[in-house]
């Protein structure tokens, strides 16, 4: 039995995740990630450091796909799962309509780790949307962080500007700054970057404004060596050639072998097209296209639509009938078999992408035993050079393709070494045991010097321990303003006062809300959140909560943000009684100051991590990283045992905004500021149509807070 060690969580949310036969290319969401992600939890678990690996992703109920993806567990064998949350609606949706619901998500990890009770010793985030979950719910938990970004969108934004879209249409389409905002975000809290290539870490990471290369790691993902090998089996293997044998005149040619997603980026159209010119090509080998699974090419996305429309203009173009296979359907065993046979053939495997962040076919290919032909871009170019078993090749030159091809295919000689050396090298610097003890190397360098069993052993406080509700407002246009309906509200929580919990969450200091609540009648609340959620206080004597403040004290440089602020247009330092150890406060003349993404990256230019709370356009608070309403609420909760179901928030303005989203129930009154309105139509996001203190009781209306609650 193994000893006890790491218990390493994976978040990866988007696309189709199952431990079998994924659906690699269904969709431009289900690729390489989702292959990563399995094997690399599998990998890990086997290691003897590492105890359990949970794989958090998204729960699909959705009867268009397997009910596969709806099941709470899957395991993987050797103490690893896939663990699936709810986030957002029960349909699939694609990775850009996600990031309204990952609030959410964050809120119903903490629900499963709570479950487990036992506290990662590490948390690793998949792609921007899992950056930003993984790194909030890393904050609050103070374990490390690690971060894959796989692809980063500071490059698709300049490449997409490349082809010719406008800011508006890329933003409103890919969520693109949202995007970069999360990776800023993530890559800042991180602990550890892992890469894969040396590409990502000197051209992709670099642009973002927490670039730092102390934290970048480059790790190779392996290939499963078990399934991708070069021994052939007549009987097993030959079923891959009832897939292509519709399609091809002569079987006794090699093959010229291409597998990837019916997209753009991936330059099919261009092999199609040196294949036809090419009399050559087509004399010496048979082209195989396998370009992800379909039954009616009409009920695909544009994209792939396109590709393969073209591809068969393409083939009809250039008479290509006999000559090319792009068969519909396929499963994971049908592509190790394809490779394997295209080797038996001395045929080639090609990937020209227009741009490839990694390159995974290539591995599989090689443990198969095919030399490659490949893009001069991104991770072949390290695959090439670590296995010495193919040419890379401009991907828009298609006199270097074919002749790369050919060079090939003419020397038997060059064939077999090339195979050779591939099968010689791959397990060496791709095999998932490789990168799995180069990973738990990493993680050891991360602080945690004896791996043990965190649990959630915090000693409750006696009437917030008991209570099955809490009730948290801000104060200012949300508690206060309608003096009748301040009352009713008071009289409705001294009605439920035996199982419900009153607090408030305000920008003011905790003077100052307890005095202006005194002025207007409120009973002393159980929970004070003030300075913006910069500091936690409790009941009548108004104990500070230190474990709080020694929480959101993670790499706060006050003096920093004072210095790199000062002398910015249109932001002024409010008065000294504005002024909190661990908050900044401002106002702001909205015509000339900066906008709050670019104050962000005047304070990522100056090595400083902060959170921005600005509201009403005029007040502008800066705040620790780990410090917010929102962040705070989640603590109490985590703290006390109370699940966000049970939580009703209500609030008016900018700095409400993150107490707003998530699992909670959230009432926004009806005298809001603007710069909420764009959580209409969000999940457990209810505005009321009355203001004040009103809008507060109906929302404890609408949800049935104090018996059944329902959500949005």
């Amino acid at each position: 039995m193994k000893k006890r060690g790491y218990y390493i969580v994976l978040i990866s949310i988007h696309g189709l995740i199952r431990g079998e036969n994924l659906e690699l290319g269904r969709d431009a969401d289900t690729g390489g990630q989702t292959l990563y992600v399995v094997q690399l939890a599998r990998a890990l678990a086997k290691h003897p450091n590492v105890e359990r690996v949970d794989l958090l992703t998204r729960a699909v109920y959705d009867q268009k796909i397997s009910e596969d993806y709806s099941k709470p567990y899957e395991d993987l064998g050797d103490d690893a799962q896939i663990v699936r949350l709810p986030c957002g609606p029960k349909r699939y949706l694609r990775k850009e309509a996600l990031w309204p619901y990952l609030d959410g998500f964050i809120d119903q990890s903490i629900k499963h780790i709570r479950k487990i009770g036992q506290i990662p010793d590490v948390i690793h985030g998949h792609y921007g949307d899992a950056g930003y979950v993984g790194s909030s719910l890393a904050s609050l938990l103070e374990v490390p962080f690690i971060f894959t970004g796989h692809s980063l969108g500071r490059e698709k934004r300049e490449k997409l500007l490349g082809k010719g879209l406008s800011q508006d249409e890329i933003d409103s389409k890919y969520n693109i700054e949202t995007r970069i905002e999360s990776e800023e975000f993530a890559i800042s809290i991180a602990s550890l970057i892992i890469a894969s290539t040396k590409q990502e870490v000197d051209e992709q990471y670099k642009v973002y404004d927490n670039y730092f290369t102390k934290k970048m790691v480059i790790i190779p993902p392996g290939v499963n060596l078990d399934k991708f090998h070069a021994d052939y089996d007549t009987q097993k293997d030959g079923e891959a050639v009832k897939i292509i044998e519709p399609f091809l005149r002569s079987l006794a040619k090699p093959l010229i072998l291409a597998i990837s997603r019916a997209d753009e980026r991936k330059n099919i159209t261009t092999l199609v097209e040196v294949y036809g010119k090419s009399k050559e090509l087509q004399e010496r080998a048979n082209l195989v296209l396998v370009l992800g699974n379909r039954d009616d090419i009409n009920t695909l996305d544009s994209g792939a639509k396109k590709v393969l429309n073209s591809v068969i203009y393409l083939i009809d173009k250039y008479n290509l009938y006999g000559k090319v296979a792009y068969p519909k359907n396929h499963n994971r065993d049908d592509i190790a078999s394809l490779y394997r046979l295209a080797a038996k053939k001395r045929g080639i495997f090609v990937n020209i992408a227009l741009t490839e962040p990694f390159g995974l076919t290539l591995i599989e290919s090689a443990a198969s035993g095919l030399p490659i032909v490949a893009t001069n871009d991104g991770g072949p170019r390290d695959i090439i050079k670590n296995l010495k078993n193919g040419i890379l090749v401009d991907p828009l030159k298609k006199e270097d393709i074919e002749s790369a091809l050919l060079d090939i295919l003419e020397d038997k000689r060059a064939w077999s070494g090339k195979r050779r050396a591939g099968l010689n090298a791959v397990e060496k610097f791709y095999s998932w045991e490789s990168h799995a003890k180069k990973y738990i190397k990493e993680v050891e360098k991360l602080n945690i010097a004896e791996p043990q069993i965190h649990t959630f052993s915090i000693k409750p406080t006696q009437r917030l321990s008991l209570m099955k509700r809490l009730l948290i407002c801000d104060i200012d246009n949300t508690l206060l303003g309608d003096d009748g309906a301040l009352q009713d509200l008071v009289d409705k929580i001294k009605k439920h006062d035996s199982h419900l919990s009153f607090g408030v969450a305000t920008g003011r200091n905790i003077d100052s809300a307890k005095k202006v609540l005194e002025e207007w009648g409120v009973p002393t609340p159980d929970i004070y959140i003030s300075s913006v959620g910069s500091e936690i206080h409790f009941g009548k004597n108004m104990k500070e909560d230190r474990s709080w403040s020694r929480h959101i004290d993670y790499k706060w440089d006050r003096d920093g943000v004072l210095k790199a602020l000062s002398g910015v247009k249109g932001v002024k330092l409010q008065s000294k009684v504005g002024q909190r150890r661990h908050k900044v406060s401002y106002i702001v003349d909205a015509k000339i100051a900066p906008k709050k993404r670019e104050i962000q990256k005047i304070l990522r230019n100056n090595n400083i991590l902060g959170n921005i709370a600005y509201s009403h356009d005029e007040f502008l608070d800066i705040l620790p990283i780990r410090a917010s309403k929102g962040h705070a609420v989640r603590y109490i909760a985590l703290k006390f045992g109370i699940p966000f179901s049970n939580i009703l928030v209500a609030g008016d303005s900018g700095n409400d905004e993150d107490m707003l989203k998530g699992g909670t129930r959230a009432v926004i009154v009806g005298n809001y500021s603007r710069e909420l309105a764009k959580l209409k139509g969000k999940v457990n996001i209810y505005f009321a149509e009355t203001n004040y203190s009103a809008g507060i009781l109906e929302g404890i209306s609408y949800y049935d807070f104090f018996e059944d609650i329902k959500s949005v």
